[in-house]
C-alpha cells in the first residue's frame, strides 16, 4: 500500500505545475530528428573535433539528458516510433522503407498505415498549426509512388526530400572539385504528388528551416499554438558540405562539416524563438538524433556499435530538451544522467505537456514522464525498453551475426538471439561501453530477461528477419 501511495504522490506532485503551464496556453512544441547523428557528436556532448554552438546554446539553457533511447537503430522504425508512441513493430515498419519488392521481401510495410495514432494529427484536432519539414521516411519513396501524403496523417504544411511525397527539395551535389555536379534524388523525382525544388546537398536543411520559421510566423499571425517537426536529412550522407568546411576531405572532415552547417542552419530558427519573448516563454525544443551513426563518420563517443545495431552506440540518442518558460531557472543548464526512457514516450508525455488527449481505445507503449522532459523529476520508465534488429541487418559493418533482440530494464541489458540464445548481458551502471559480458554471473537476470524480450518478440508481428539471409543468397546465385 505504501508503494502505491508513493506512486499517487508523485503523480499529483508531476501534476499540479503541469496543469498550471497548461492553464495560461497550449505550449508551442518543436521536435528536431536529426539523421544518423552519434551520441558524441554535439560539442556539449563531448565533441572535440567541431562544434555545434547553436545547439550547445540551447543544452545551456535546457536540460541534457544522457541515458535516452531511440526505439530502433535504423530510420524508418525510429521516426514511427516517436511519431506514434508504439513500438514501430506493431505498424510492421521494422526496417527503412526502400522499394515495392524490397520491402515485402523483409516483411516490412510501404508506409505507415493512416490508422496509426500520429501526435501531429492529436495535436491539429486539439487546435495547433501542424507542420513537417525535412526528412519523412514512412510512406513515398524509391518506387512507392501511391503512399498517402504527409498531410494525410494531420499535417497542415509538409515540405520533404527523397524520402516522402508532397512538396519536395532534392539535393544537387557539388565537390568543388570541378567534377559534373550529381542530382541525389533515389527516383522521387519520377513520382511527381507535389513540386520539386532542386537546391544545393549543403542547403538542404537551410529550406527546412526557412519553411519552418515561415510556418511559425504564419502561426502566430492566426494565433494558434504550432506543433513543427524539423526532421533534417543531415548529418546522413551524402556528405557534401560547402567548399569552406570541406577539410582534406575525408569522409569524417566531410561529415564535421556538414554538422557545422547543420547546427548554423538550425540556429536561425533558434534565434527566431529566442529573441521573440512570447515564443521565448511558451515554447518546447527537443532535439536528438534517430539513430546511431555510420562508422568513421559521427562518433557514438564511449559506447559500443553503430547505426542498425542493437547495442549502445546504434539506439543511444543524445537529448536536449530547451523551454525557459516551461522549467524552472534552477534545472537550466543541468545534464540528467539518471533517467532512462524512449522515443516512445516522447508522445504522451507531450500529450500530457500540451492539455491534449489522445486518440480514443489509443494504447502506447510509451509512457507519461512530462515532468521528465521538464526537469520537474529524474524518474525513468517503469517498463523495460525492448529492441528487434531490422530483418536485414543480421550482420552489417563486418559483424557476421548481430544480436537479434535486446531489453534495457534498470540498469541491466540483455541481447540474443530470437530464441534467446547466446545471451549477452551487461550492466550499464558500471559498464556502459558493454566490453564485459556477464551472462555466466548472472543467470536468474539471464532468465528472466530472456523471457520477457522473447515474449514481446512474439507478442508483435513477424517480420522476415529469421530467414533474410537465406533469401538473400538464393537471389544472389540467380543473378
Amino acid at each position: 500500500m505504501s508503494k502505491i501511495l508513493n506512486c499517487v504522490v508523485l503523480v499529483v506532485s508531476l501534476l499540479i505545475p503541469l496543469n498550471s503551464i497548461i492553464a495560461e496556453s497550449q505550449p508551442n512544441v518543436v521536435l528536431i530528428f536529426i539523421d544518423d547523428m552519434g551520441w558524441e557528436d554535439f560539442s556539449c556532448f563531448g565533441n572535440r573535433d567541431a562544434t555545434t554552438e547553436h545547439i550547445d546554446r540551447m543544452a545551456n539553457e535546457g536540460i541534457r539528458f544522457e541515458q535516452f533511447y531511440v526505439n530502433s537503430p535504423i530510420c524508418s522504425p525510429s521516426r514511427a516510433a516517436i511519431t506514434t508512441g508504439q513500438y514501430p513493430q506493431r505498424w510492421k515498419i521494422n526496417s527503412y522503407l526502400a522499394s515495392r519488392e524490397l520491402n515485402k521481401t523483409r516483411g516490412v510495410a510501404n508506409w505507415l498505415d493512416l490508422d496509426a495514432p500520429v501526435l501531429g494529427n492529436m495535436l491539429h484536432k486539439a487546435g495547433y498549426a501542424t507542420g513537417h519539414f525535412g526528412k519523412w521516411h514512412l510512406g513515398g519513396q524509391r518506387d512507392v509512388g501511391e503512399a498517402p501524403l504527409i498531410t494525410e496523417y494531420g499535417f497542415d504544411k509538409s515540405l520533404t526530400n527523397f524520402e516522402g511525397l508532397g512538396p519536395r527539395v532534392l539535393a544537387l551535389c557539388d565537390a568543388h572539385n570541378g567534377k559534373p555536379i550529381k542530382r541525389h534524388a533515389l527516383g522521387s523525382d519520377t513520382l511527381g504528388r507535389g513540386k520539386i525544388e532542386w537546391v544545393d546537398r549543403s542547403l538542404v536543411t537551410q529550406s527546412f528551416t526557412q519553411a519552418a520559421i515561415e510556418f511559425i510566423r504564419q502561426s502566430q499571425r492566426q494565433d494558434k499554438p504550432f506543433y513543427v517537426n524539423l526532421w533534417p536529412d543531415d548529418v546522413h550522407g551524402p556528405w557534401y558540405p560547402p567548399e569552406v568546411r570541406r577539410g582534406d576531405g575525408s569522409k569524417r572532415e566531410l561529415y564535421l562539416g556538414v554538422l557545422e552547417t547543420m547546427d548554423e542552419q538550425l540556429g536561425e530558427l533558434f534565434d527566431v524563438i529566442q529573441s521573440d519573448p512570447q515564443l521565448k516563454q511558451n515554447t518546447l525544443i527537443l532535439i536528438c538524433s534517430d539513430n546511431g551513426p555510420e562508422p568513421g563518420a559521427g562518433s557514438a563517443g564511449p559506447f559500443r556499435g553503430y547505426k542498425t545495431m542493437l547495442y549502445e552506440g546504434g539506439i543511444r540518442s543524445p537529448l536536449i530538451a530547451w523551454g525557459p518558460g516551461l522549467m524552472e531557472e534552477s534545472v537550466q543548464g543541468q545534464v540528467n544522467q539518471t533517467s532512462v526512457f524512449a522515443a516512445i514516450d516522447l508522445v504522451p508525455s507531450l500529450l500530457e505537456i500540451t492539455g491534449t488527449e489522445p486518440d480514443e481505445n489509443v494504447q502506447f507503449d510509451g509512457e507519461n514522464l512530462a515532468g521528465v522532459f521538464l526537469g520537474q523529476s529524474d524518474q525513468s520508465r517503469q517498463e523495460p525498453i525492448y529492441f528487434r534488429r531490422p530483418p536485414d541487418r543480421d550482420s552489417f559493418y563486418g559483424v557476421e551475426d548481430l544480436p537479434d533482440l535486446a531489453v534495457r530494464d534498470g540498469n541491466w541489458k540483455l541481447l540474443c538471439e530470437y530464441d534467446g540464445s547466446q545471451a549477452e548481458l551487461y550492466d550499464l551502471k558500471n559498464d556502459r561501453g558493454e566490453t564485459k559480458n556477464v551472462a555466466d554471473d548472472h543467470p536468474e537476470i539471464v532468465n528472466r530477461l530472456k523471457k520477457q524480450v522473447v515474449d514481446w518478440q512474439e507478442s508483435m508481428p513477424a517480420d522476415n528477419g529469421e530467414n533474410w539471409k537465406d533469401e538473400s543468397k538464393k537471389k544472389n546465385k540467380k543473378r
